[in-house]
């Protein structure tokens, strides 16, 4: 189905998505129009313009491509399937997404990442072609991250607080030198061969839809964040 969304209030939009049973979606025009894809399965959503907020929230295996910028929450406690981003996308994304990928073009904004989990087969990704801004994988608790520092010339390519309260999972940062400054709860190191192979797929996924290349990227230097066992909130219950 093609639907065009000028015009079109959020509400009417989406009850037009769910009465249709096409697996294929496109629509043109859109402009602010929130919760496209929420809990869609087994659709593909291609999309024109700026979504609104919450963008595949609970998404449960569809897969969304956006030509265009897109605002808050996208992905957020996203089950599984893939969200493509060609621009720049705003804060939350991907709040506590529990699997899935979410490949980002250009630039996110603060609190992306913030309390993504793993949990058995289930693995949420989320990669950053650009720059993060504050309270990147805040209490993450699992999942990969990635800030590829693409145009940023080797530096940092976050704001502030990164990692602030992580207990799980992985940060990985391309940038020359080793990020200073960090929580208490972070370890920074430089990334390893095995953390390159985990990290190759997903560069490669991101040249293919964005265009580049995934190798000259992958020989670049990358700093891995992960938690710190010794400084973990261990007071979070109280037992009498």
């Amino acid at each position: 189905m093609k639907l065009h969304a000028t015009g079109i209030y959020y509400q009417e939009l989406n009850e037009s998505i769910r009465r249709s049973d096409d697996p294929e979606v496109v629509i043109d025009g859109l402009c602010g129009q929130r919760y496209i894809a929420c809990g869609a399965k087994d659709r593909r959503f291609t999309l024109y313009g700026t979504p609104g907020n919450g963008l595949a929230q609970y998404m449960d295996g569809a897969s969304v491509e956006v030509f265009g910028n897109c605002q808050e929450s996208v992905g957020d406690t996203m089950n599984a399937g893939e969200v493509v981003i060609h621009g720049n996308c705003g804060d939350a994304c991907g709040y506590g997404m529990r699997g899935g990928r979410i490949l980002i073009e250009k630039n996110v904004g603060y609190r992306a990442g913030i309390h993504m989990k793993a949990y058995m087969d289930h693995y949420p990704v989320l990669v950053v072609g650009g720059t993060a801004g504050s309270f990147l994988g805040e209490y993450l608790a699992g999942g990969l991250i990635a800030i590829l520092g693409i145009g940023a010339n080797g530096a940092y390519p976050c704001r502030f607080f990164c990692g602030t309260g992580m207990h799980g999972g992985k940060i990985i940062l391309r940038c020359d030198e080793a990020p200073s400054g960090l929580p208490r709860q972070v370890l920074v190191r430089e990334m390893t061969d095995e953390d390159r192979a985990e990290l190759a797929p997903h560069v490669q996924a991101y040249c293919e839809h964005f265009g580049g290349d995934a190798q000259a990227l992958l020989a670049q230097r990358y700093y891995v964040l992960t938690p710190n066992p010794e400084a973990g909130y261990r007071q979070l219950y109280t037992f009498e």
